[in-house]
């Protein structure tokens, strides 16, 4: 019995072992590298070959600590942490869902195990929102229902019209509606738009007109999200592409804004969760620690 453990013991912590199960780790990646089959990554076999390369590692270190360099058991030590947080990543999740500006839903397709799973929380999407830079428009002004002019300028400016100051605020997707906002003296007295719809005196004389603009180049779009549970708020925040909203390891990233057919907006949400992601990039760092060791160690003529 202490004789086979003792054979298992060496064995595991073997070099030949480790050159085994590198060989499988390349040969079984090989498909995925040039197919693009993807899911070979996640897959138990090679999570398994992953597992026993960071035991072998470990063993092999252990097994010789007292010899190595620092420098040397401090690499491993990096290696190591991030075979855990591989495997442990193994333990997370990506799922995606389409939702309506102004609704919640509960599950998302997890693509892992392809199929619909709930989130253990609703997720609502509050708002779409979507800022283009400065758009050229034309806007026409009447007064008292006859013409009276004619202004050429973009979003973010202002012009003058008989003692007011008019600025021009956004023009709003896809209703085609400009957004102004009205100054007298430099005091803000009211808004409009191109719609008719204002809150502005009884007595102002002038209505505005959308009469063209150029195509809009969008600038930035992001969606704000609610998180709950048995319908109370938990979390809230804003969510960017590159820039996901984060809460207890949950990311939340905003992939697209899209329409349906009947012209309603839908954001696309993908929510991960990567639990060994701190491991990995903590074995990186470290990793990297004991070659900057290592290459002064050797740049020294040490041994």
């Amino acid at each position: 019995m202490v004789r086979g453990l003792k054979w298992l013991y060496r064995f595991l912590a073997s070099k030949e072992l480790a050159v085994g199960l590198f060989s499988a780790v390349c040969l079984y990646a090989f498909p995925g590298t040039f197919f693009e089959r993807s899911k070979l990554y996640s897959s138990p076999v090679l999570t398994t070959l992953i597992g026993l390369i960071g035991l072998n590692l470990l063993l092999c270190t252990l097994q010789r600590a007292r010899t190595l360099p620092k420098s040397i058991l401090i690499m491993h030590s990096g290696v190591i942490f991030t075979l855990a947080g591989s495997l442990s990543s193994s333990l997370g999740f990506v799922s995606t869902v389409n939702i309506y500006e102004g609704t919640t839903v509960d599950k998302a397709y997890r693509w892992d195990i392809n199929k619909d799973v709930s989130l253990g929380m609703d997720l609502t999407v509050k708002k779409i929102n979507l800022e283009y830079y400065p758009i050229p428009v034309k806007v026409g002004v009447l007064k008292n229902g006859e013409k009276d002019g004619l202004f050429t300028l973009k979003t973010g400016e202002t012009f003058d019209l008989e003692g007011y100051r008019v600025r021009v605020d956004a023009l709003e997707f896809p209703s085609e509606k400009l957004k102004l906002s009205v100054f007298y003296q430099d005091r803000f007295i009211g808004s409009a738009d191109t719609s008719g719809d204002n809150n502005l005196p009884p007595d102002y004389p002038f209505k505005f007109i959308l009469v063209a603009y150029k195509n809009p180049s969008l600038k930035k779009m992001w969606v704000d999200l609610m998180l709950s549970k048995n319908s109370i708020p938990i979390a809230e925040g804003a969510s960017e592409v590159n820039s996901p909203f984060k809460w207890e390891g949950y990311n939340f990233y905003h992939t697209q804004i899209e329409r349906d057919r009947y012209g309603v907006p839908y954001a696309g949400i993908q929510i991960t969760k990567d639990p060994g992601r701190p491991f990995v990039f903590s074995g990186f760092a470290v990793t990297g620690l004991g070659s900057i060791l290592i290459f002064i160690r050797r740049f020294r003529g040490s041994r």
